[in-house]
């Protein structure tokens, strides 16, 4: 059963999480789920519902500080994000856990590992963005993060005037895979895709203007990879939108103990290719004693 939580993070935000009680746990780590940039919760909802991991083990997943029922408009940065996955594990009482993310949520899996490795059994990156694997948009992005930084830190200034948006839109990510499945099977289905799930209009309408440049900045940050020591299961979209693969392997071979596999798609794995992701995790598990 799943269950919905908060808790109240240093600097005042408050983190919306949901739990999933495994009612005959085996013994093994908790997976916590982390969403990508202008994402939330729902990303995973598919998954939780689908899955045999839970028949195992608890599943946790939040909305990151700045996103979903996180609102939040100060400042947000991967450590930040990291702290606040290892406050809502204090909370519930979980020593180590598993950390799976989409795009943006696998930096931040990364980043949890180099930061809190006591607290981390292992991780599955969907997507990861590294650094030096940046191609297309992000990798243009990068060279713009300082000029993003800058504009970030002057729209915050307004927001502590008070001058923001009211209202933010809801976002069910579930709803809208769903809907776009149906649509890839049409003519043109897969620009489509790509209008929708890459746009920025559609990004600022759910999440502050900070928030999302945030995003963009932090999306394009180098890692620490030569300190993850934990097992690591990358999966990598054929279409290679956002990162080269080739380039991402050389990187990930600076960890011990990586698996690879590229699923054919574009970029959202957990929308294009649902099935095959959720069967690679669950088979990494499987075959992964953690």
């Amino acid at each position: 059963m799943e269950t919905r939580h908060s808790l109240t993070a240093p600097g005042g935000a408050t983190i919306a999480y949901r739990r999933w009680r495994c009612a005959s746990p085996v013994g093994g780590a908790p997976l916590v789920l982390v969403h990508g940039a202008a994402s939330n919760l729902t990303r995973w909802s598919e998954f939780v519902e689908e899955t045999t991991i839970k028949t195992g083990r608890d599943i946790v997943r939040l909305d990151m500080r700045g996103h979903g029922e996180s609102l939040w408009r100060g400042p947000t940065s991967l450590e930040i994000w990291c702290d606040d996955i290892a406050a809502i594990l204090g909370e519930e009482e979980i020593t180590r856990a598993v950390l799976a993310g989409h795009c943006l949520g696998a930096n931040v899996a990364v980043m949890f590992a180099a930061r809190h490795p006591a607290r981390s059994a292992g991780l599955v990156l969907v997507e990861p963005m590294l650094h030096e694997a940046l191609s297309g948009r992000l990798g243009a992005l990068r060279r713009l993060a300082p000029l993003l930084r800058v504009a970030t830190g002057g729209i915050r200034l307004l927001n502590r005037l008070g001058l923001h948006r009211r209202r933010l839109e809801a976002l069910d990510l579930q709803a809208l895979d769903r809907e776009f499945r149906v649509r890839l099977a049409e003519p043109h289905g897969s620009e489509a895709l790509a209008e929708r799930y890459a746009s920025t209009l559609h990004d600022l309408r759910i999440m502050p203007t900070a928030g999302y440049l945030q995003d963009l900045v932090e999306v394009v940050r180098p890692l620490p990879l030569a300190r993850i020591g934990v097992p690591l299961l990358a999966l990598l979209a054929s279409g290679q939108m956002y990162a080269d693969n080739e380039r991402t392997r050389l990187a990930l071979e600076r960890t011990p103990h990586h698996e690879l596999r590229t699923l054919v798609c574009q970029h959202w794995i957990p929308t294009e290719q649902p099935a095959a992701m959720r069967e690679a995790i669950e088979d990494w598990f499987a075959r992964t004693a953690l």
